[in-house]
């Protein structure tokens, strides 16, 4: 018997996407503001941005896959 695993509806993964990063870029932003205050734009997106898919990528996003899997892949 061999199982197929589906990849889960994109609008399933957007949906978990702009809900893991929405708190992540609110708290970077109340958090870099006032420390990158002098910092040209492009220099606190570059930070803003790292820090926001480090983590997505290490954090959130295996958190997510890890609990909410069978509802992923329905």
């Amino acid at each position: 018997m061999t199982t197929t695993n589906s990849a889960p509806r994109r609008w399933k993964v957007w949906l978990l996407t702009v809900c893991g990063i929405y708190p992540i870029l609110a708290v970077l932003g109340a958090v870099l503001t006032p420390l990158m205050d002098g910092a040209l734009m492009p220099v606190r997106l570059a930070v803003s941005v790292s820090f926001a898919v480090a983590s997505m990528v290490w954090v959130i996003n295996p958190f997510t896959a890890r609990y909410l899997s069978g509802w992923l892949c329905r």
